[in-house]
Order: C-alpha cells, then sequence, then structure tokens
C-alpha cells in the first residue's frame, strides 16, 4: 500500500522573530511542506528575506501563503485604518462579522493590501490563502475570499470545514459552525481544489504534542490531510501559546517526528 500524503504549514511566520526563527530551522530540514506569513507584523520585511533564502522555498518545493490577519497587526489599507485604526479582538471580529456589520469594502481594501505585501516581500504571488484565528471563513470575509480566489485560478483556500480528531472537540465544532462548514461548500461548488481533511486543532495546553500528532497521523485519510501547527522558539512576551510553540517545534525538529511518520506509513507532501 502506498503511504498516505500529509501536507505540514506552519502558521504565523512574520509574527515575531522567535516564530520566524523556529519556522525556518523546520523550512531547512525538509519538515514543512508550506508556511503561511503574517504580513502586518514587523517582523515580515527580515523574515521574508530570510525565508526565499531557504533552498526548498526557492525551488518551489515549499509553498508560501498569506495568513490572512485581522486581529492582530496594523491594517494595511488607509481605508481599514480610519474603520479600525486598531484591529478588533477575535470575539469581536465574530460578533460584527455574524451581525453583518463589517466595513466590506475597507476589508476588501486590506484584503488585497496583505496581497501586495506578500508579493512585495517574496517576488511571486501566494499559493495559497487562510487566515490568523481562521477569520477568512466567517460571514462577509468568506465572500472577499472567495472572491479574491476567483480572480487567481491558483490560489488554493484552507478549508476549514472538516477536521477529524483529535484535540478540542469544542474547538473543532466553533470553527466549523462560524464558517468552516459554508466555506467548505462553497469551494466544493466552485469546483476549487482545496486540502481535504484539516487537522492540528487542540487547546495549545496539551502538554505532549507528540501523541496528538500520532493520533492525528493515525487519522490521515487515503487522500491525504492539511495539518497545520504554529512553532515558534516562543521566546516574546505577549505571546499566548508561546509554550505551546516550543513544544510543537522540539517535536518537529525531532528524530521522532520523523520516525512516526514512517511508523504511520504516511509521507510529507503537497494535497492540492
Amino acid at each position: 500500500m502506498s503511504a498516505r500524503t500529509l501536507a505540514v504549514c506552519a502558521d504565523d511566520f512574520g509574527l515575531n522573530p522567535g516564530v520566524n526563527h523556529g519556522i525556518l530551522r523546520l523550512a531547512r530540514r525538509g519538515r514543512l511542506t508550506a508556511v503561511s506569513c503574517m504580513v502586518n507584523m514587523p517582523a515580515w520585511a527580515e523574515g521574508a528575506r530570510a525565508l526565499m533564502a531557504v533552498p526548498l522555498v526557492a525551488r518551489g518545493s515549499l509553498r508560501l501563503g498569506l495568513h490572512l490577519s485581522l486581529t492582530e497587526g496594523q491594517p494595511l489599507s488607509s481605508t481599514l485604518r480610519r474603520h479600525w485604526p486598531q484591529l478588533p479582538t477575535l470575539p469581536q471580529l465574530l460578533a460584527q462579522s455574524h451581525l453583518r456589520l463589517l466595513p466590506r469594502a475597507a476589508l476588501r481594501d486590506e484584503l488585497h493590501a496583505q496581497l501586495d505585501a506578500f508579493e512585495h516581500g517574496t517576488g511571486r504571488r501566494p499559493a495559497h490563502l487562510d487566515g490568523h484565528q481562521h477569520v477568512h471563513h466567517l460571514p462577509v470575509l468568506r465572500d472577499l475570499v472567495l472572491d479574491a480566489a476567483a480572480a487567481r485560478a491558483d490560489l488554493r483556500v484552507r478549508d476549514t470545514g472538516s477536521m477529524p480528531g483529535p484535540g478540542h472537540g469544542f474547538k473543532r465544532w466553533v470553527i466549523r459552525q462560524t464558517g468552516g462548514a459554508r466555506l467548505r461548500r462553497s469551494l466544493q461548488a466552485l469546483q476549487r481544489q482545496a486540502n481535504p481533511e484539516l487537522l492540528g486543532v487542540y487547546d495549545f495546553e496539551a502538554p505532549d504534542y507528540r501523541r496528538l500528532m500520532q493520533s492525528w497521523l493515525a487519522a490521515v485519510p487515503n487522500r491525504g490531510a492539511l495539518l497545520f501547527c504554529h512553532p515558534g522558539e516562543g521566546g516574546e512576551a505577549g505571546d499566548a501559546i508561546a509554550a505551546a510553540r516550543r513544544r510543537e517545534l522540539a517535536y518537529l525538529d525531532s528524530d521522532a517526528f520523523a520516525a512516526d511518520l514512517y511508523a504511520a506509513g504516511v509521507r510529507l507532501g503537497h494535497v492540492a
């Protein structure tokens, strides 16, 4: 039987130097298949230069995408800054999106400003688009993301509609109900390629990341899956999941990760 395929995407690149350093270490070792970038953060510009120097990135084997950020950092577009001098918290964004109170035109400008900043930093178009804290699937934002994808036939959108366990069951339910299920139906109706399943959801408190990974590896279907992760050195003040970042980095950088992939009959690769 051929090995099942798992794509592994490290999110939050650009958030801070510690996250950048951790992701770069894994990228150089071939432990990732994709990186999602936050382009509205102070660590993006310098991080982008280092990321583009990674041989796997230069060859196109390691895909880079936009991690749309609307709850951390500063707006890049002047139109959104007039509405939101400071970006909202996730609960605020959730409420406004479901009440259809979001400034649609300003958010369209912000999405395109972040796409432009990605292209300026990397010299290429993003291979995929997803959202920091999954904001890309929220009402209103979901339509803007799908419109951007319609204009870019090669832009993959992260499907958040099917997330097998293990991990935080309630969190997985919330992600589906706040827009993940609707996004999945829309992507299917548009016949857009996307990840078959999404793995990696947990509460960032579990002390044994390897045990979680072993269960996720067992859940990879024959058609493959995408796993998102948040590795980093975790030294910056104000990073609420710093300890989880260090645990993830230590495991993904270890021989144990390679051994667990082999034992599960899973190989790293692209699934969409």
